[in-house]
């Protein structure tokens, strides 16, 4: 056995409380997956005794860090994301990172996003020999062709490939995404799936008083649409897709839950239905369970945390075969799945939802069980065990001194 091998297997014990630096340009109170997935997986470490500094940029004048037992965070200077001025950018911070982290060294560095504040991050684990996982969360590159700049296209797809293949490993949610990722030249890729809390989200929520807020009797059916209102999220097609059930079911109602810059446009063009605006904690989860069945119109998402939400929530999915839906979803059992971008099979299948309510009944009594096995909890296992693996893999090509995990305190 060689002595790096034997190395680590004496400091394997200490390995049960890793130091973690986690990088990211959003988190919560920022409304959107990634902050959420985020600030659940900061949680689930420190609950299970580990060390975690999170940094991320000063989202507003007044922001200041929180301390705690095992926490500590390092805010950095941010810039307004044009169209999304509640989101910051953050900016390069390469001296400060190699300052902090030369004094009080991370077992292993995680970049959640890929902005400047990223980038500087995975420098900064480069030159200072910390094993580096990245994570590919938002398929930017696809959204090009919603917002006029498709030639972009390629050197943003080449731009995010170099980004994560500096890193020791880039992280995806999906199996599906890990293999498009690898078939696109990205060299070292796991999946570690998003969970969700299915305390909070439950069928138990369903409110009457809030359904009769919208104008629904107990028999009325409601669809919902819930996500951040912008262009690439593809609303248009839940809109076509509900008018489809309308026609069968000329009470039923649309629900939409989420903000963004589409909001204003989309609720002059279609003040027949209700726009709930942001939501979150329990307002949010009731929002889900009182509605009937859930439309997922996107086809741009890596995974879509909105679809585990609706179904621990007890309702049945429709979206296309990508990302979460194609691994969560048996198309008739607990959802509807459609062949991917086919707008006409999603507008055809929408209309299964008014039409075979005996189904549609048998659908949201399986949707919350297919889901009760994603329990954060074991998310983030999963995810430590990646990042002990990494912490290895690293120590054993970079043998000697630090690069084997001591600290220098």
């Amino acid at each position: 056995m060689d002595s790096a091998r034997l190395h680590l297997q004496t400091l394997a014990p200490a390995r049960r409380q890793l130091r973690i630096a986690i990088v990211t340009e959003t988190y919560p109170p920022e409304v959107n997956g990634v902050a959420m997935t985020t600030g659940r997986i900061v949680d689930g470490l420190l609950q299970q005794g580990h060390e975690v500094q999170l940094v991320r940029p000063r989202q507003n004048p007044e922001d200041q860090p929180s301390p705690a037992e095992g926490f500590d965070e390092m805010l950095s200077i941010g810039i307004p994301i044009p169209k999304y001025n509640h989101l910051k950018m953050g900016l390069p911070a390469r001296m400060a990172l190699t300052r902090a982290w030369s004094v009080r060294r991370p077992d292993v560095i995680q970049v959640v996003t890929e902005g400047p504040l990223g980038w500087s991050a995975v420098a900064v684990a480069r030159k200072l020999r910390i094993p580096v996982i990245t994570e590919f969360h938002t398929n930017f590159h696809s959204y090009t062709r919603y917002y006029g700049v498709g030639w972009l296209k390629q050197p943003l797809s080449a731009w995010l490939r170099r980004f994560h293949n500096k890193g020791d490993l880039c992280l995806v949610p999906t199996a599906a995404l890990r293999s498009e990722l690898q078939a696109g030249g990205y060299r070292h890729v796991e999946v570690v799936a998003r969970g969700v809390d299915t305390t909070l989200f439950s069928p138990a929520r369903r409110s009457a008083a809030l359904r009769e807020r919208w104008g629904a009797l107990p028999e009325t059916l409601v669809c919902a649409i819930v996500s951040r209102l912008a262009p690439e999220k593809n609303f248009e097609l839940g809109v076509r897709a509900f008018e489809a059930i309308r026609r069968i079911r000329p009470d039923a109602r649309l629900l939409l839950v989420g903000d963004g810059p589409a909001r204003a446009e989309l609720q002059a063009r279609h003040p027949e239905h209700v726009f709930a605006g942001m939501r979150s904690g329990e307002d949010l989860a009731a929002h889900y369970a009182s509605a009937d069945c859930f439309l997922f119109p996107s086809s741009t998402e890596t995974f879509g945390n909105v679809i585990t939400e609706a179904l621990a929530s007890g309702l049945p999915v429709l979206a296309f075969k990508h990302a979460a839906a194609a691994e969560l979803l048996r198309n008739g059992h607990n959802g509807l799945l459609v062949p991917y971008a086919d707008e006409t099979a999603f507008i055809a299948a929408a209309s299964r939802f008014a039409e075979e309510i005996q189904q549609l009944e048998a659908m949201q009594q399986r949707a919350r069980e297919s889901v009760l096995h994603m329990d954060w909890h074991s998310i983030v296992q999963r995810l430590v065990n990646v990042q002990e693996q990494v912490i290895e893999q690293h120590a054993q090509r970079n043998s000697g001194g630090l690069a084997l995990g001591a600290r220098a305190d």
